[in-house]
């Protein structure tokens, strides 16, 4: 057991590829990335990019406990963007072919809208990061708990989400019902979601697919004793479990819930809200 759960890594970009209009895979490596852990599921980390005209993101020292209140006292206009994001892929070292250890990362972007989107089309191999990521698997990045006795499961998310769903459907165990709502801006967004749970996919897609709490509300869900996962815009993930609680019965401890962003709000300003 490690004295912390979590460390820092200094990373470096592999190879960058796109997988879609709204989605660009970033593969990293580096010296200490076989020490990285990962429960799978929607498993998360901290990402720290550098500012503009930066090689490298400025970060506080890597050996002090309490890394946060060290990161917010550097300048903000210096110091390294901090974004969070989801294990895509972790593989060790020599799995599957003998490779050094490597972390794909799914960045949804949103053109020149946000550091992180603009940092993740222009990435190329050697660029360097930090990530805040965790070395033993079972660790406080992953939210994604169905209770025992869960008969069945509930998902709903947006683009920003769909990395998340993605490692969770993987991850449930055969033949568990599983409904699953994604909200995407494009049809080639799409991608395959392999799972061995009993899913049903529906892919509300582009401005013209009804709200995700409307398509939610219009449906029949099975089970008793079920569990929700719900990510995205912080509006809407809040509209959808007060439907799920209120309308359809849900306990409050059964439903996970997830603000991946706010409309109208950066991340940073996000975090200013939580520490002021």
């Amino acid at each position: 057991m490690s004295e912390l759960p979590f460390r820092f890594f200094d990373l470096r970009v592999l190879r960058a590829a796109r997988l879609a209009p709204d989605f660009v895979r970033v593969t990293f490596g580096g010296a200490d990335l076989a020490l990285l852990a990962s429960g799978g599921r929607d498993q998360r980390f901290k990402l720290f990019l550098p500012q503009r005209g930066q090689d490298a993101p400025v970060m506080p020292d890597p050996s002090d406990p309490d890394w946060f209140t060290a990161w917010r006292a550097l300048d903000p206009e210096v110091r390294g963007l901090m974004r969070t994001y989801t294990v895509a892929e972790l593989r060790h070292a020599g799995e599957p072919d003998g490779r050094p250890a490597e972390l794909d990362v799914d960045f949804a972007l949103h053109g020149d809208i946000g550091p992180a989107s603009r940092w993740a089309q222009a990435a190329r191999p050697g660029d360097r990061v930090t990530i805040l990521g965790a070395v033993e698997e079972d660790n406080g990045g992953i939210d994604f708990r169905p209770p025992p006795g869960t008969d069945s499961v509930l998902i709903t998310g947006d683009a920003t989400a769909l990395p998340a769903v993605a490692g969770i459907l993987a991850w449930l165990p055969p033949g568990l019902p599983a409904k699953v709502w994604i909200e995407i801006p494009h049809a080639d967004d799409r991608r395959e979601l392999p799972s061995r749970a009993d899913t049903v996919v529906t892919w509300l897609i582009g401005g013209d697919a009804p709200p995700v709490l409307e398509a939610v509300r219009a449906a029949e869900l099975p089970g008793s004793t079920r569990y929700a996962w719900i990510a995205g815009e912080s509006g809407t993930v809040k509209a959808l479990r007060r439907h799920l609680v209120s309308e359809r019965g849900f306990d409050r401890k059964a439903i996970t819930f997830t603000g991946y962003w706010k409309r109208g709000s950066s991340e940073d300003e996000l975090i200013a809200e939580v520490v002021a």
